[in-house]
């Protein structure tokens, strides 16, 4: 995953130990896409305490051989998907003004499932620091039903439970097959 975020430019890189704590501590709420043994994308996600209604897509990254596939907008309504049977009705993000490939994704996704997307600055050039431009929440809902994926394959879910020591730098999954609702686990 940090190799991914890294790979993206356009990513805040965590450390390779955020990242595994995110799949043990968020993978309901997280997805992984693999072609083969390699890791072709991910979204890392959270409910948020104060609105448990509520998914924050934290980072979208999809490598660069994936791109333009649409892996991103399914992995996306995979997620969304998921977390609907859960009480999810809404999905956040921020995205900064000049990232169009992700107001593309957002936009997409609303019209996709036939909602409405509202936009305000969540965090300003100023609170972020003089090198950042603002942060804008863009704020998808209600989701009137099962969320709408596009076609394709379906994406790795992350798998929660805490994983034995692989010596790898990204966590090991499983393939997960489509109508496989136990998602990956750590070999």
């Amino acid at each position: 995953m940090e190799r991914l975020a890294r790979e993206s430019g356009g990513l805040d890189v965590n450390s390779r130990y955020a990242y595994l704590l995110w799949c043990r501590d968020f993978a309901d709420t997280s997805v992984v896409a693999r072609a083969g043994d390699r890791m072709a994308g991910f979204i890392t996600g959270y409910r948020r305490p104060a609105a448990p209604d509520t998914l924050f897509v934290w980072q979208v990254a999809v490598g660069p051989e994936f791109r333009r596939r649409g892996l991103a907008s399914r992995m996306l309504g995979h997620l969304a998907g998921a977390v609907r049977t859960r009480g999810v009705r809404f999905v956040e993000a921020t995205v900064t003004p000049g990232n169009k490939a992700s107001l593309q994704l957002f936009g997409s996704f609303a019209e996709a499932n036939g909602t409405g997307m509202a936009s305000d600055v969540l965090f300003s050039e100023h609170e972020l620091g003089s090198d950042n431009g603002p942060e804008v929440l863009y704020r998808i809902g209600p989701l009137p039903g099962p969320a709408v994926a596009s076609a394709g394959p379906l994406p790795e879910r992350a798998a929660a439970g805490p994983r034995p020591f692989s010596g790898s730098s990204e966590p090991r999954h499983r393939p997960f097959e489509q109508g496989d609702a136990r998602g990956p686990a750590p070999d």
